[in-house]
């Protein structure tokens, strides 16, 4: 990797290679989250999309059409399509969580309510399958509806095995194929649908998006432990404190005696949570080596993902693919 990713970030870079693409996008994005008859609904969604964000996931859509040589103009509503789809996950997401920030802002949640964040919510699925049947492509409808399936599935599998200490690692892997990876994967799957690029390359595509998803979530959950607040929005240790078992958790629960499998039945099953737990759930992870642990995790992932496209071919854009997966891990160190 080299030394200057984490500085020229290039998820940056994709973004200017793709400005014309991206403005394209988000003026459907504009257009499409309008409503005539409910103003409360671009309200909700506007504060949202309007906070900043990398736009990383249509992004990848945009990506991949063009690394597989499309020139039609549906990666363009593809990419629309999955940021309805992150924006309504999000909304439903800080309601379940009762969270009260996202992105260092106030939750819509929050603002308004949570009635009227699930609602829109639910507004914006129902946009993103209107954006999907625009390009006629049965394929890009099984993939992107899956996926949706897919993030549903994995965010209530994550209610039950988010405070159980029973939760090993294969089990967290499936809540984050779920809740994070399978939108990444449909993410870059379709560009290459969409531009009926060789079947192989659909799949290297596929698996580009499933990996660099796992290794995005990992790393997520470790900055939850390692991260600064202010770069993102979230205070450390917000994970324990909502009780919530990752991967630094569950490979220390996994190594701990007695007594500290009581301490984590204390505080993450039961959520008794006294003045100083997080500091020695922190000393604890640190004693068992899980926060280096998981970012070794991460790393694989992450060279997972660089692997699976290494046999498309040669392109300005595969270079920041392969960058891109560098950097979510770059912010580890």
């Amino acid at each position: 990797m080299s030394l200057d990713i984490a500085a020229n970030k290039p998820h940056e870079a994709l973004a200017a290679l793709l400005r014309d693409e991206m403005t394209a996008v988000n003026a459907l994005i504009q257009e499409r989250m309008e409503s005539r008859h409910a103003p409360r609904i671009p309200e909700v969604t506007a504060h949202l999309v309007g906070a900043g964000g990398k736009r990383l996931r249509p992004m990848l859509t945009l990506a991949a059409a063009r690394l597989c040589g499309y020139d039609g103009p549906y990666h363009v509503h593809l990419a629309a399509t999955v940021e309805f789809i992150h924006t309504a996950t999000l909304l439903h997401d800080d309601v379940v969580d009762e969270s009260a920030q996202r992105r260092g802002r106030p939750t819509a949640n929050l603002l308004w309510d949570n009635k009227s964040s699930v609602l829109v919510g639910d507004y914006l699925f129902s946009r993103s399958f209107q954006l999907m049947t625009e390009t006629g492509s049965l394929d890009v409808l099984r993939i992107l509806s899956n996926a949706s399936a897919t993030i549903a599935e994995g965010e209530v599998l994550q209610l039950s095995a988010a405070s159980d200490l029973r939760t090993d690692e294969d089990v967290y892997l499936q809540v984050v194929r779920g809740k994070t990876a399978a939108l990444f994967s449909a993410a870059t799957e379709v560009g290459g649908v969409i531009a009926d690029a060789d079947p192989t390359h659909v799949q290297a595509l596929f698996e580009y998006g499933d990996a660099l998803g796992i290794a995005f979530q990992i790393a997520d959950d470790l900055l939850d432990y390692q991260g600064d607040a202010k770069s993102t929005g979230k205070n450390v240790g917000d994970d324990f404190r909502e009780r919530k078992l990752t991967l630094p958790v569950i490979k220390a629960v996994a190594q701990a005696t007695e007594e500290e499998r009581a301490f984590w039945v204390r505080t993450i099953e039961k959520g008794r949570q006294e003045d100083g737990d997080l500091e020695h759930a922190l000393a604890l992870m640190n004693t068992y080596g899980t926060l280096e642990a998981t970012r070794q995790d991460a790393l694989v992932w992450a060279n997972k993902a660089k692997a699976a496209i290494a046999t498309l071919p040669e392109h300005d854009i595969r270079g920041l693919l392969s960058d891109i997966a560098d950097y979510v891990v770059a912010r580890l160190n």
